[in-house]
């Protein structure tokens, strides 16, 4: 690695994005951060206004933007259901468009990039866990095409880049991540579950909470995705990013309520359209590649999460944009 590297980090205000701005900021990077704000928060990024390595700017990726940047992690899209579903046509234009405009910007700067990608790429899927060759079970006309359909595109554009004009590209697929800086209000079931058990509401449970997710922490997500940008031994993935084990929604329910010590009770209520079944990471190919593992349990990492969720002044936090 270079030092005092000219990064740019589109998304750079959300949940993944302004932490992973603090962690090149610290490591002393010169860091731009792009964000439309249409789901994330200035709040995210509010205490690193000050650092003369830190540059924010007001941007959406749909739009080409000239800058000089050796870097680019591509994380603008909104990556949560409540969120992409919101304005599915506007999900879908982020991925698709803002691959290219942020993939011809690696073009002419010479730039490696790495895309966010996600474990939505495998759909409902028939195989389980997911390896990386799964090409997954995706409805194309459903409720959640617009971010899994937009998403593979991407992932299309991002190859055929390198294949066709030598971009220096990765590609990690991230599993279910969640931790501080999450929208409380982004439809998840970890934020939903947080904020409904610190309330003392009745927890939502979708079907009855036997469909199964592998939850990531999100700094064990973060330290993967750096190793992916700054591994120089030609491995361009695409590659899952995720913890391997598995819990039932249920078992997730029991154990935020457990954590907060609250008196909510688990309703449950009917499961939305094409909502995977089950949904778990082979990481085989990251151990290899990237000698990764997670290393946050569960327990551990709901707790860190909800510590922060406590912090919050939960009116801080805006809906997706309107009419955008």
């Amino acid at each position: 690695m270079n030092p005092n590297q000219r990064i740019l980090v589109t998304g750079g205000a959300g949940f993944l994005g302004s932490q992973l701005c603090e962690l090149l900021v610290a490591r002393g990077d010169d860091v731009i951060c792009l964000d439309n704000f249409f789901t994330s928060q200035k709040v995210n990024v509010i205490h690193l206004l000050d650092k003369p390595n830190f540059e924010l700017i007001r941007h959406d990726v749909i739009v080409p933007i000239w800058l000089e940047v050796d870097q680019i992690y591509n994380l603008a899209c909104p990556a949560a259901p409540g969120h992409y579903q919101y304005n599915p046509i506007k999900t879908i234009k982020t991925s698709v468009m803002g691959a290219i405009n942020v993939l011809g910007l690696a073009k002419r700067c010479n730039a490696r990039v790495l895309q966010a990608s996600t474990s939505e790429i495998y759909g409902d899927p028939e195989m389980h866990p997911q390896p990386e060759h799964y090409r997954g079970s995706v409805n194309p006309i459903g409720p959640r095409a617009c971010y899994d359909e937009g998403k593979r595109a991407a992932e299309t554009l991002f190859m055929e880049y390198h294949r066709m004009n030598n971009v220096d590209i990765r590609i990690v697929r991230i599993f279910n991540t969640y931790g501080p800086r999450m929208h409380p209000f982004d439809g998840r079931v970890v934020s939903n579950f947080i904020r409904q058990a610190l309330a003392n509401e009745p927890l939502t449970l979708f079907g009855d909470g036997s469909q199964t997710r592998s939850f990531c922490y999100r700094d064990d997500l973060l330290q993967a995705m750096i190793q992916m940008m700054e591994n120089e031994a030609g491995f361009i993935g695409p590659v899952n990013i995720g913890n391997p084990t598995e819990f039932t929604i249920r078992q997730l329910a029991e154990l935020v309520i457990e954590l907060t010590a609250s008196s909510s009770e688990i309703v449950e209520s009917e499961l939305p359209v094409d909502d995977p079944v089950r949904r778990q990471p082979d990481i085989s190919l990251a151990r290899e590649k990237l000698s990764w593992e997670p290393e946050v349990s569960l327990r551990d990492g709901l707790a860190k999460t909800i510590d922060w969720f406590r912090t919050i002044d939960l009116a801080q936090y805006h809906p997706p944009t309107p009419n955008f």
